[in-house]
């Protein structure tokens, strides 16, 4: 019997396409479809990066190219060849390493045979009118959402807290490439060997604000920085690491991170513990623990424990006896729209009921800081019902918390994802 023939890789652009679709059709999460993908496909590096960047960008500029895409068609398109229809268009807009005629010809050749032509002739008349869409400046959140491709119903959120002109600034950041954001792990290298190291590879970074952080002035897969899998460096939003730096840990403590998948933040408290002391960083999902887990063990952390808890609810022994406890909230996650493109166009009618159990968990926390101790409280949104709106009620119900640290970072003025902490301390 002769050898089955085997079936032709599929290209970077085809695998694009189905993973767009599972988005759009059946809701599944990108990174996590985007992952399993990578895993399936022997992919080269330069086709990684392509199927990564198709994905996440066409997923980021969904309403921005369903606007162009309504303007030149004509009738009604069916959502598969809409797929179809962003995925070139954003090559062509976006992609300036792509020819237009190969990104009009690869992606024709993606589309049944019976819409070939009408997906030919839309992508062609896009390339003679490219210059006609140019975006004004947004007057209301109807053209704020087409400008930056996010829901109306956030754009009116954004207005309402920041007024026209700061939403539009924010949202306009949330457009660039966010960059990529390293800590030091300062119990095997310090910041100043492993930038040497870094310039040795030809990767070009600087330190950043936070004491052992580091910025990379380009984005590239983290796993391929030297020393990545040996445990020097992980990787950390500068936002983050100052929250984390507010929280002040110090060697011989007894730290909660009460909500702390994936762990970035317990990692960071360790390091500064100098791996002495105790860590406990618990998290409602059970699943997602071994993530921190395997972190520590990589990171050669030995006093992190992990637990499944809900952070609601107070475990009596450890009530009155941390030196510190951060929480950082479940949270709309309107602050990372940079990263998670997907989030652009959640339902907003969730944040409503966010406030009530982020304000649970901060008083369960709180009920763990011992006299003289600190406490954190944070979240990765710009919304103030989440952040302010959360920690003023409870500072007026606490008098016996001082704050000593409340900040707002946001990718316009910061370059940082949009993150709020709120570090308290207890008389």
């Amino acid at each position: 019997m002769g050898e089955k023939m085997q079936a032709a890789p599929k290209s970077p652009r085809a695998l694009a396409l189905e993973l767009l679709r599972d988005w759009a059709e059946k809701g599944q999460y990108p990174n996590i479809a985007l992952d399993h993908a990578l895993k399936r496909n022997a992919l080269g590096g330069p086709d990684r990066a392509l199927l990564t960047t198709l994905v996440y960008g066409v997923i980021e500029r969904a309403l921005t190219l369903d606007a162009i895409i309504d303007t030149l068609a004509d009738r009604e398109i069916e959502p598969a060849v809409r797929d179809i229809l962003r995925l070139g268009i954003y090559q062509m807009r976006y992609l300036d390493r792509i020819p237009a005629h190969a990104a009009v010809n690869e992606t024709v050749a993606l589309a049944p045979r019976r819409v070939r032509g009408f997906v030919n002739a839309i992508l062609r008349s896009y390339g003679r009118r490219a210059a006609e869409f140019v975006f004004a400046a947004p007057a209301d959140a109807a053209s704020m959402s087409v400008a930056y491709s996010v829901s109306e119903p956030i754009c009116a959120a954004f207005i309402e807290a920041f007024g026209l002109e700061r939403a539009s600034s924010i949202l306009a950041a949330f457009g660039k490439n966010p960059p990529l954001n390293l800590r030091v792990n300062t119990l095997r290298v310090s910041r100043e060997d492993y930038l040497a190291r870094l310039a040795e590879a030809e990767i070009e970074a600087s330190p950043c604000g936070v004491h052992s952080g580091i910025r990379l002035a380009g984005s590239m897969n983290p796993t391929e920085l030297p020393g990545f899998s040996a445990g020097d460096c992980f990787v950390q939003d500068e936002a983050s690491q100052r929250c984390v730096a507010a929280l002040g840990a110090q060697a011989g403590e007894l730290v909660l991170d009460l909500c702390a998948c994936p762990g970035a933040k317990s990692f960071g408290a360790a390091i500064d513990m100098e791996n002495c002391g105790r860590v406990i960083s618990a998290d409602l999902h059970e699943n997602k623990l071994s993530l921190i887990a395997a972190g520590a063990e990589r990171l050669g952390i030995s006093i992190i424990e992990t637990a499944a808890r809900d952070a609601r609810l107070p475990v009596g022994e450890l009530v009155g006896r941390a030196d510190r406890v951060i929480c950082d909230v479940p949270c709309s996650g309107l602050g990372v729209l940079g990263k998670k493109p997907d989030l652009r166009y959640k339902s907003i009618d969730a944040v409503g009921r966010l406030p009530a159990i982020q304000a649970a968990i901060l008083e369960t926390a709180a009920g763990y800081v011992r006299a003289g101790g600190r406490l954190v409280y944070s979240t990765c949104t710009l919304l103030p019902a989440e952040n302010a709106g959360v920690t003023g009620p409870f500072l007026a119900a606490h008098p016996e918390f001082t704050v000593i640290e409340e900040r707002t970072l946001a990718p316009d003025t910061d370059g940082t994802d949009g993150f709020y902490y709120c570090a308290m301390e207890r008389r």
